[in-house]
């Protein structure tokens, strides 16, 4: 194999997730991740959930495209990391949010998938 140079650097920078509603968007994975939540911040197309980590999570709504058709995904888009997947799955179930793959373990490895608002799916792993 060669290895060619490229100006394009190895790093997944930001996840986008199309959505119907905005603010409800931004309401929910506020909750669904423990962030202040304040509408007021909130300007369409774009909003960009604070989240620790390099690779960044944008919520868009389209709303200078017109001719945009939101398709969600029945596939997972990323997944989320709990150190306490039991705690997790908890959450999600107490919280009335659709769990779509019901809890599963691997060896030491566990995960789930449930949807947002929009039917996206999302996973929470523990590792």
């Amino acid at each position: 194999m060669t290895i060619k140079t490229t100006p394009i650097t190895n790093k997944v920078n930001n996840v986008f997730i199309h959505v119907s509603d905005l603010k409800k968007s931004v309401q929910w994975y506020c909750d669904l991740l423990g962030i202040p939540f304040n509408a007021d911040e909130i300007e369409s197309p774009v909003y960009n959930i604070p989240v620790n980590s390099a690779t960044g999570l944008t919520l868009d709504d389209h709303t200078f495209d017109p001719g945009f058709k939101l398709h969600p995904s029945g596939h997972v888009l990323f997944n989320f990391f709990a150190e306490d997947i039991d705690a997790a799955y908890d959450f999600i179930k107490s919280n009335e949010i659709k769990v779509v793959r019901d809890l599963e373990r691997i060896g030491d490895f566990a995960y789930f998938n449930f949807s947002d608002p929009d039917g996206n799916v999302l996973m929470i792993c523990n590792c």
